[in-house]
C-alpha cells in the first residue's frame, strides 16, 4: 500500500504565462485519483489551485481545501470541495495542511508557494514532522531555485543532507513515486 494517501499540493492562485502548467495540474489531479491519493490544497478556485481541485473532483476524488478567512474572497474559495476548512490565518492554514497530508508537492507558484515550501522544509528540520516534499519541475520551472539551494549548501548555510531532502522530478509519476518511496523509507527524518 502507498505511504502517500493524501498529498498537499502547493501551487499558484494564478495560472501563469506558460499553458503547460495548467495542463500538468489537470494531469496531476487525474493521476492522484488513479493512485487513490486525496488532494489537500489552499482552497481557492482560481489559477492552478482551482485547476487541480477541479481535476481531482472531476475524476471522482476527494479534495480538502484550507483557506484563511481573509483570502476567501481574494482567492475566491472553492465551494464544491469534499471539505473546505476556513482558518484564521496563514499559520493555521499551513498547520492544517500539514496535519491532513502525508507529503508535499510543489507546482509552479509565487511567494505563497515559496512560503509553504519553506515552512514545510523548516518544520521538517525542526522535527515537527518527517513528511517528504518534492518540486514538480515542469519545463524547468524550479531549475534556478534548485541551483540557488546548491549555492546555499556550497556556502555552508545548508548541510548536504538537508539539501538532499528537497526532492525534484520532471514528471508527475516520478514525483509521486519519489514521495512515496521517501515516506515509506522515512528518509526525511530530521537531519542536522
Amino acid at each position: 500500500m502507498s505511504a502517500i494517501r493524501s498529498l498537499a499540493v502547493y501551487c499558484g492562485s494564478a495560472a501563469g504565462t506558460n499553458p503547460v502548467h495548467t495542463e500538468i495540474a489537470k494531469k496531476l489531479g487525474v493521476e492522484m485519483v488513479a493512485r487513490g491519493i486525496d488532494l489537500v490544497y489552499g482552497g481557492g478556485k482560481l489559477g492552478l489551485m482551482g485547476t487541480i481541485a477541479d481535476a481531482v473532483l472531476d475524476a471522482g476524488g476527494k479534495v480538502y481545501g484550507v483557506i484563511p478567512a481573509a483570502l476567501v474572497s481574494h482567492e475566491v474559495a472553492h465551494t464544491g470541495l469534499t471539505e473546505l476548512h476556513e482558518v484564521a490565518d496563514m499559520h493555521q492554514r499551513k498547520a492544517k495542511m500539514t496535519q491532513l497530508a502525508d507529503g508535499f508537492l510543489c507546482m509552479p507558484g509565487g511567494i505563497g508557494t515559496f512560503d509553504e515550501l519553506f515552512e514545510a522544509w523548516t518544520w521538517n528540520a525542526l522535527g515537527y514532522h518527517s513528511k517528504p516534499f518534492c518540486l514538480l519541475n515542469t519545463d524547468g520551472y524550479w531549475d534556478k531555485f534548485m541551483s540557488f539551494c546548491d549555492h546555499v549548501r556550497d556556502e555552508g548555510f545548508m548541510s548536504a543532507a538537508r539539501r538532499d531532502q528537497l526532492l525534484s522530478a520532471d514528471t508527475i509519476g516520478e514525483a509521486i513515486d519519489k514521495l512515496d518511496a521517501a515516506a515509506s523509507a522515512a528518509v526525511n527524518k530530521p537531519v542536522w
